[in-house]
């Protein structure tokens, strides 16, 4: 299995544009392992595009070591289905971004089809829901909703869940959470301070489908830094998302302000899993140490590492920790409980605070049930 991910690591890297000589490793790449690695982590649009580059760099060796007919079929047919849906989530986004802006509320595309555009191929990035940071209140954006929206009973924290066209959407009060106190108080703060940059940055979609507005690079580093944090103790993250902060991360116009975001990242909490995230960039896709923003943190990167290989997209491949993602709701609590007690010893105010926070979160939704 372990030569199997050092190839399947040096196939992302080349596919992210590190075009070290792909022979040697194509020869002892096997195509079902990295098509089970590409199901799991939700990268199969972009693994195909990588399949079709070697096609044109590295015809010989890929006879050498052909991918089975059925196999590359079902694969095809995988990126075709990614496109089609990028397509319909493009074409939401921009209509939803249109209406809010029409009815005059502020507001911005978080990560998803924003960070597509990242991407040499906007549509093979596997799409998700939509989610939209309204800069408004609570209450104007709860009102709105209830008059435009078809919203179920449950109300969360953060967002309010609904769908648009069948296309699944979440209206955020802010971007994200987190576990701590202290920490999330400061980061809502720094949401507060930034967030008429991140309405007023409007860029294009893919062939004329709209126009929506998203977040700024240096915004993403922050806020998508904190997303994965977020999610790692939630239910667990994926390469995908790893990717996601690669394409932010790697661009030489950050490291000007580096130094701001090492003190911002110190001020909220995230400088440990920030070292973390740098080791994974660099041990799975190679990024070089003069692009990261902190250095490297090997200890828990080699835990968020395990991690992301054995959890898979959002942790729902989890077989450890009770197979606590597909449990019930009262089981998860208790196996998510055991599961974060395992990372006191690298991140103890969130790991800590976890629990705590997930318990007030469950009354408060209970408590503001429409």
């Amino acid at each position: 299995m372990k030569n199997d991910i050092t190839a399947i690591f040096a196939f992302l890297r080349y596919f992210l544009s590190y075009k070290e000589n792909m022979s040697r490793i194509i020869d002892g790449i096997n195509w079902q392992h990295l098509y089970s690695f590409a199901f799991k982590q939700a990268l199969l649009g972009l693994c195909f595009d990588g399949i079709e580059s070697l096609g044109k760099e590295y015809p010989e060796e890929l006879k050498k070591n052909p991918i089975e007919r059925d196999l590359l079929m079902a694969w095809m047919g995988a990126a075709q289905q990614i496109h089609r849906q990028n397509m319909k989530v493009n074409a939401v986004a921009g209509k939803l971004y249109s209406m809010l802006r029409e009815d005059g509320l502020r507001c911005c595309i978080l990560k998803g089809q924003g960070n597509a555009l990242m991407y040499p191929n906007a549509y093979s990035r596997n799409p998700g829901d939509i989610d939209v940071w309204v800069n408004a209140s609570r209450e104007q954006i709860t009102e709105y909703a209830k008059k435009h929206f078809k919203l179920g009973d449950d109300i969360r924290y953060q967002h309010i869940e609904t769908s648009v066209d069948g296309v699944p959407v979440e209206l955020h009060f802010f971007p994200c959470t987190m576990n701590n106190p202290i920490y999330n108080a400061r980061l809502q703060k720094w949401f507060k301070r930034n967030a008429d940059l991140q309405c007023s940055n409007v860029v294009s979609l893919p062939d004329g489908i709209g126009k929506i507005a998203i977040p700024t690079t240096a915004f993403n580093v922050i806020y998508q830094l904190t997303h994965l944090y977020h999610h790692f103790f939630d239910e667990g993250i994926g390469m995908r998302q790893i990717i996601d902060y690669y394409y932010v991360v790697n661009n030489d116009e950050l490291l000007v302000i580096r130094e701001t975001f090492q003190r911002e990242l110190k001020h909220l909490g995230l400088w440990k899993f920030a070292g973390a995230v740098m080791y994974v960039l660099h041990e799975a896709l190679g990024i070089s140490e003069e692009k990261m923003i902190v250095p490297m943190d090997e200890k828990r990167g080699k835990l968020l590492l395990a991690e992301i290989l054995e959890g898979g997209n959002f942790g729902r491949h989890f077989t450890k920790y009770g197979g606590f993602t597909h449990q019930s709701m009262g089981k998860k609590y208790f196996l998510k409980i055991w599961r974060n007690m395992h990372f006191v010893r690298y991140y103890p105010a969130e790991a800590l605070s976890e629990p705590i926070f997930r318990t007030w979160h469950f009354f408060w939704r209970v408590k503001n049930k429409k």
